[in-house]
Formats: C-alpha cells, sequence, structure tokens
C-alpha cells in the first residue's frame, strides 16, 4: 500500500485538521458579523444641562430633618426608615440584585454534579443489540461524576458579572433614593399639620373675636344704636366661624392618619402632637444649582449604574457570535445488572474539550444584539430624562423659595396694615362713627392675612424640604467611573 492509499476512505490527520481549521475560520468570519449595530444616544453632561461651572452649594446633611429642632419629627422620621413596607421592598430588590451576582459568579468557577440513574428495561430482539441481550430484560444502572469549567475567553461571564454588578448598584441607590423620599414626605406631611393646626389657631381666634363683636351689636341694639340688620349679620358669622373650625379639624385628622401611614404604625395617628409654625427652626439650604448635582442625587446614580448594566449586557450579547469553550469531564460506573455496578470493568470516565461555534442562526444573535443596543439607549435617554428632571426640580424651587421670601415681607406688612385698619374700624364703630359694614370689610382683610402668613410660612418649609430632596437629600455615593456604551 502506498502512502497515497486510503483504503477506509477516511481523511488523514493532517488533511482533517487543515479542513477543521478552514471550517473554524469561515465560521468565526461569518458568525462575527455585527457590522451596523451600534448605539445612537449618548449621556448628557453637566455642561450640556447649564449647569454653572465652579457653582457650589453645601452639601446637605444625611439627617438633615434635625435642623428643624423638633423632636417629634425626628422620632416619626426614624421610625419611618425603620419600619416602611416602602423601604423593605427596595431592601428585598438589592437582595434579589445581589443574589444575581452570586449566580453571574458561580458561572466562571468549575462546575460539578452527581448522577445516578437506574432502570429496569426490555430490549426489542429486532433492534440493535442481538440476542442475548435483544429480547431480554435487565437491569443497568449508571452512578457518575460529572465536571465542567467553561473558558472565558471572550468575556462573556465576565460581561454578564458586569451587568448584573450595574443591577445592584442601582437597586442600592434606588434604595437610597427611597430613603430620602420617604423623609421628605413625612417632614412635609408633618408641616401640613403644623400649617392646619396653626389655621385652627387663627380660626379659633376669628370665633373668639366675632363672639366680642356680636355682644358689642348686642349691647348697640339694646342701646337703640343699631337696628336688627347688624345683629344679624353679626350673627351670621357665628356658624361660619365654626363651620371653618370643623373642616380644619377633620383635615388635621386626615393628615394625623397620613402621616401614620408613612410611618407605618396605623394606631399612632391620635398620638401625634402638631407642631406650631413658629416652634419650627428653618435651616438654610443654599438656594443654587451646584455644579455637582449630578453626583448628589439617588436616582440620577441609579439611571447612570443601568446604563453600565445594558452597556454590559450589549458586551455580552457580542461575545455570543464567538465560540464556546469548555473543558468536560466524567467519571463514574455503569452496568448491566446491578449487583455489578461496582465490579471490575464497570468504571467509565472521560475527558476533553468542547467547542460550541454559532454558524448560521437565522439571524438570532444580530437580533438579539440590537435587541440589547436598543435597551442601552433606552437606558442612556432615561438616564438624561432623570438630570433634565432633576435640574427642573432644583430650578423650581430655588425659584419658589426665593419669591416666598419676597412674598412673606409683603405679606407681613399687607397684615400689619389689615390689623391697623381693623381696629380703627372697630373704634369707630364703638364710638358711632362709622357703620358694622366697615368693621365686616376691615375683618375680612385680617382673617385672609392670617391664613396668607400661615400658608406661606408653611411654603417656606414645605419648598425647603423639596429642595433638600432635589438637592439629594445628604445622598453621596461613587458613581461610575466611565459609561459602558461600548
Amino acid at each position: 500500500m502506498t502512502p497515497n492509499d486510503n483504503p477506509t476512505g477516511a481523511l488523514r490527520p493532517s488533511r482533517a485538521l487543515r479542513l477543521g481549521a478552514l471550517v473554524l475560520a469561515l465560521g468565526l468570519s461569518a458568525c462575527a458579523d455585527m457590522s451596523g449595530i451600534k448605539p445612537q444616544a449618548s449621556l448628557r453632561d453637566a455642561a450640556s444641562l447649564g449647569l454653572p461651572a465652579g457653582s457650589e452649594a453645601a452639601p446637605v446633611a444625611a439627617d438633615w430633618w434635625r435642623a428643624f429642632g423638633d423632636d417629634q419629627l425626628n422620632r416619626l422620621v426614624a421610625q419611618a426608615l425603620d419600619s416602611s413596607p416602602s423601604l423593605k421592598m427596595a431592601q428585598a430588590r438589592l437582595a434579589r440584585a445581589q443574589s444575581a451576582i452570586d449566580v453571574a459568579r458561580s458561572a466562571d468557577k468549575p462546575q460539578l454534579n452527581g448522577s445516578l440513574d437506574m432502570s429496569r428495561q426490555l430490549y426489542t430482539a429486532n433492534g440493535l443489540y442481538p440476542p442475548p441481550l435483544g429480547g431480554a430484560i435487565l437491569n443497568s444502572g449508571t452512578l457518575q461524576l460529572n465536571g465542567s469549567w467553561e473558558l472565558d475567553f471572550f468575556g462573556k461571564n465576565r460581561s454578564a458579572l458586569d451587568a448584573a454588578i450595574g443591577t445592584e448598584k442601582a437597586a442600592q441607590a434606588d434604595a437610597q433614593a427611597a430613603r430620602v423620599l420617604l423623609a421628605a414626605n413625612v417632614a412635609r406631611s408633618y408641616f401640613q399639620l403644623a400649617r392646619l393646626n396653626d389655621q385652627l389657631t387663627v380660626a379659633r381666634r376669628t370665633l373668639a373675636q366675632r363672639d366680642e363683636t356680636l355682644r358689642l351689636v348686642r349691647d348697640r341694639v339694646q342701646a337703640g344704636l343699631d337696628t336688627r340688620l347688624e345683629l344679624r349679620q353679626s350673627e351670621g358669622g357665628l356658624p361660619e366661624a365654626r363651620q371653618q373650625i370643623e373642616a380644619l379639624q377633620e383635615q388635621m385628622s386626615l393628615t394625623r392618619n397620613a402621616l401614620a401611614a408613612l410611618v407605618g404604625q396605623p394606631q399612632l395617628s391620635d398620638g401625634i402632637a402638631p407642631a406650631t409654625m413658629a416652634s419650627l427652626h428653618a435651616s438654610g439650604v443654599a438656594a443654587v444649582l451646584p455644579a455637582d448635582l449630578l453626583g448628589r442625587r439617588a436616582d440620577i446614580l441609579a439611571a447612570r449604574w443601568r446604563v453600565e448594566a445594558a452597556g454590559s449586557d450589549v458586551a455580552n450579547a457580542k461575545t455570543l457570535f464567538y465560540p464556546n469553550i469548555n473543558l468536560a469531564a466524567f467519571a463514574g460506573f455503569s452496568s448491566f445488572g446491578f449487583g455489578n455496578m461496582f465490579k471490575s470493568g464497570s468504571e467509565q470516565w472521560g475527558v476533553g474539550p468542547a467547542l460550541r461555534l454559532p454558524i448560521f442562526e437565522g439571524g438570532r444573535l444580530r437580533a438579539n444584539l440590537r435587541g440589547k443596543t436598543a435597551d442601552l439607549d433606552a437606558a442612556v435617554e432615561s438616564y438624561n430624562a432623570t438630570v433634565i428632571e432633576a435640574v427642573h426640580e432644583v430650578a423650581d424651587q430655588v425659584a419658589s423659595s426665593q419669591s416666598i421670601a419676597r412674598q412673606q415681607a409683603e405679606q407681613a406688612e399687607a397684615q400689619r396694615a389689615a390689623e391697623s385698619a381693623y381696629e380703627i374700624a372697630v373704634q369707630r364703630y364703638k364710638a358711632g362713627l362709622g357703620n358694622y359694614l366697615n368693621v365686616l370689610t376691615a375683618e375680612t382683610n385680617v382673617l385672609l392675612q392670617r391664613r396668607q402668613a400661615v400658608d406661606l410660612a408653611a411654603r417656606a418649609l414645605d419648598t425647603q424640604v423639596a429642595l433638600t430632596r432635589a438637592l439629594g437629600g445628604g445622598f453621596q455615593a461613587e458613581a461610575p467611573a466611565a459609561t459602558a456604551q461600548k
């Protein structure tokens, strides 16, 4: 036989290797076609958002609510942060994201599992196996250990781990954002209760004032100085004042219930004593747009980490175009007849590499990559929308806080004038120099100014809380070093 003779028709080893290498090269060139699939969105930075360079605001304290100087508010916020179901839900989502990291890490480690298969089988007499196996009923069993180790040459497992880490970091930031929002909502509800309490004080003062005026009118009617018209006008003011008191008490009960629900202790609603606006100390928050706003807010950081996770998903989708290489091994026992399993000759083992190469997938891999790339674009635009809304929120609260300060100054002057006009109207009425209509008009202006004073004071506190939250609520964390638009 000559060296070129091959009676079996099989390829010689050298020729088989060359053909295999050619198939592998063609497969790689065919499957790694990712052309034309690229992200389209780009992240907005501070300069593109118009944040002034060099503008700084003092960092917000993590326990910013303590600056208001109210011990009950401090206790309510602490209870809310400790027992709120919404925070526990955020923590559960974080725990789930953390478990996903462990799952992703396990893909890089060797895998080992055991199996035991035992069966009793009738083998067909007209099949592959001749008698005495064919046509016989036999027991068979296999006890085996199987091991594998995926060699991550192209970074598939690494990118999957990066995606899981990005998702976990986003969940962490979401949990912090939930804490900031909850504390802000507790404080705002507490200030709403204080506003209603001060309005109730004004309403009760109004009722007492009208009762005193009614006695004056009755005396003047008995003296023949006024008619029953003035008496009926004065009497009509009392039911109106009592109705306002009842309405305010209802609103206070509803606000207490809402505050107790935020705290996670509904049974405590009756035990929440309303504060007064005067007892709450406004803390100073710099009314500027800080250049580092994007690093202060947990919701922005969460959106940024989702961009990182989406970028890692794109990287993972690209690795699916390349070969998957595993080292596989097995060892165990296999036999006909359960009693023969551990006898000599029943051993079996095997070891070797396994290569899986996508060649023709009908466009599935490109479609998957397009989908992951679209997810990345969506994550980037979601981030951009979040930062734009953040800048909008801060700008609104800054504008409101500055305007409210000016309104309070003007309102205080208007209230002083109204109080003085009312006193003059009452004195003129007592002296018979004016009619009761002048008193009613002056009183209406006084009541309006008193209510406006309470409302503006409450708005000032509420805006301060909203601005504190818009500036991050004391959140500080490390942002991703670079975007994952790969």
